[in-house]
This record gives structure tokens, sequence and C-alpha cells, in this order.
């Protein structure tokens, strides 16, 4: 199939990732490269030169408007909108049999777009206002939405969800994050550093614990950092930098336990799974999507218990680590993933609508 993968551009589609939204549309562009189609990635033109890329926007935006000016920007809206209308017209002029939408923004799942070329959207997010009601207009044959969890599901559609939408849980290669049998005592956490993904949390459990912690991430938020994240570093508290590909795996894979901190509705947690292929129990906060995807690798404590998340640190060290492995192995492979993706291609290509004939 000759297949769009449309971005989102606040950062490059390149390692190290910035997050799980920028390793999932790359590795869903490399994936679907691997299996034969014809993929042209849509994205910002700074992206990873291995692809075929049509940019959307020249860089990345916040290269343009940096984490303290985006938020709210009508420049900013300005921008996006250009771009995103202009890669839409290339994408229905392109010969595409099917679009897959990751932008999260309003034109690619506009009805008279989605009937011009099949699209399937995955929303990476909570239903928030400034796409939520564009999401719920946007149910037609030729557009198919996904969601990460089950609890994302119900979150965008409390009231059922519409035939045209489905959970899509995201995807790894176990090859990448590498089973280690034995860790050294140690915790990591891993993530964008910004108050919804709650490292300073993280800092204080693993104090409480007695456990010696390492974080790993890019400092999204400076002010953030510099307030909330940095005084608590000294001792067994460390950041460990951004780091991608094998050298993080290698890092994270010398832990005895990964601690997973959502302070907001997480829609799945990448971070966690990644690490639960390399063997580690997850000691999380019961926020979100966490509880599914972890399930049986973990142990939780109740949104924003510092006290209950040092148990669940030392409760989870205890936890065989070729459970963590095999629970990847079971629900969010790579080839499995690829797999739904693929069905989902079949599916909605083969419809049409009122729109389309």
């Amino acid at each position: 199939m000759r297949i769009a993968v449309l971005g989102h551009v606040r950062q490059r589609i390149a390692q190290p990732f910035a997050g799980g939204m920028e390793s999932h549309c790359w590795h869903l562009a490399a994936g679907l490269q691997a299996r034969g189609h014809d993929v042209v990635l849509f994205a910002s033109g700074d992206s990873d030169p291995r692809f075929t890329i049509d940019p959307v926007l020249p860089t990345h935006y916040e290269a343009t408007f940096p984490w303290a000016e985006h938020r709210g920007s009508a420049p900013l809206i300005a921008h996006l909108d250009g771009g995103y209308d202009a890669a839409c017209d290339r994408i229905a002029a392109g010969g595409f049999d099917v679009v897959h939408n990751n932008s999260l923004h309003r034109f690619p799942i506009e009805p008279g777009r989605t009937a011009t070329v099949p699209t399937v959207t995955s929303l990476h997010v909570p239903p928030y206002d400034a796409l939520h009601w564009f999401v719920r207009a946007s149910a037609v044959p030729t557009h198919r939405l996904t969601v990460t969890s089950a609890r994302q599901l119900t979150a965008w559609w409390p009231e059922g969800a519409p035939p045209e939408a489905s959970v899509l849980h995201n995807g790894i290669d176990p090859a990448l994050w590498p089973f280690v049998a034995q860790g050294d005592g140690s915790a990591a956490w891993c993530g964008r550093i910004t108050p919804n993904k709650g490292p300073h949390l993280a800092a204080q459990a693993a104090r409480i614990a007695g456990v010696p912690l390492t974080l790993f991430g890019p400092v999204e938020d400076p002010d953030y950092w510099h307030a909330e994240v940095e005084p608590l570093l000294g001792g067994d508290i460390r950041y460990g930098g951004h780091l991608g590909g094998a050298a993080l795996a290698a890092a994270i894979g010398q832990a005895s336990v990964f601690v997973f901190t959502p302070c907001w509705d997480e829609p799945f947690g990448l971070v966690a799974v990644e690490a639960m292929a390399c063997g580690l129990p997850v000691a999380a906060l019961d926020m979100g999507a966490a509880r599914e995807i972890v399930g049986e690798a973990g142990c939780f404590a109740t949104a924003g218990d510092v006290p209950g998340l040092a148990d669940a640190i030392l409760t989870a060290m205890a936890l065989p680590r070729d459970v963590a492995r095999k629970r990847v192995e079971r629900s969010f492979t790579h080839d499995l993933w690829l797999d739904r993706c693929e069905a989902l291609y079949r599916d909605v290509a083969t419809a049409r609508t009122p729109l389309a004939a």
C-alpha cells in the first residue's frame, strides 16, 4: 500500500525521542516500510532522513515556539494551520491508499478529507477541548479512530464508542529492549520532564524507600525542572540525561524497578512497557491506563501518595522479572501492533461514503 504517515510537528521524528508520540510515529513509519509498504512521512523537515519526508513545517515548532511561548499562542496556531492545510492537500493529490494520522490536528480528520483518502487516526491524549468535538464529529466509514487503552476509549466516548473507534495498544520491538535477568538494586524513571509526568514524586518516593534512582529524559519544562526536580538531586538521586536507542535500553535494564508516576489521565505509558521488556517490575501511581497496561507486572499507589509509592517500589522489586517481559511479549509487541494497523488500513480502504461517491 501507499501510506501517508502524518505526524505531530512539535518535535522531530528522530532519536533520541522527545516522548512516546515521536517514538510511535518513527516506529510506525519504519515498521511499515520494512513490511514493504511505500511510506511517506509528513512531519517536520528536520526529522530522520532515513524516511521519505514531505515537510509539514521546515523545522519542528519548538525550535521557533519553545515551551514557555507556545501554549495558547495565536501565531503558533496559524503556523500549524498553514502547514497542515497544505500537507493535507498534498496527501489528497498524492495517490495514497490510506493516511495514518498522528497529528492531533483538526484538519486531517475533517469528513471531506477522510472521504478523499481513507484515514486511521491514533489519539494519544485524553479528550481535551481543542480537539474533542472535532473528533466526535469525524466518525464516518472512511475514518477509523484508535485510542491506546480501554480507559481512553471511555474517556473519549463515555456514552459508548461509535463502531469506527477501537483500542489499539502501542507496541515495541522486544529485541530493542533486551531482557536482563537481574537488576542492581536501583530504580529508574524515564519520560519528558514536565509536571504531568511527575519525576519529582519518583525522586521523593525513592528517597523514602532508600532506593537509588536515576531519572532519564528531556527537560521539557525548565521552570519545573529548576523549581521541583533539580533540588531533589544528590546522593542516590541522579539525572542520567536524555539517552536514545541502545544506550537508554542498557541503562534502564540495569535497574531493579521502574517508577511510573503519571499525574494526568495517562493514555498508555510506553516508557513502562519498554522497561517491562527489560524485565523491570513497575511501581506506579494508579492514574489513567497505568493499571491496565502494567497489570500483574507491578504494584500501585493512589495518585499523589508518595509514601504509598515508596512502599510500591519496595514491593515491586520482589516480583519476578520474567513476569514483566512475558506481559510485553503477550500484549505489546511491535509485530502485533503493526498487524492490527494493517488490518485497519485494509478495512478503512474498502469503505465508501456518499462524500466519496
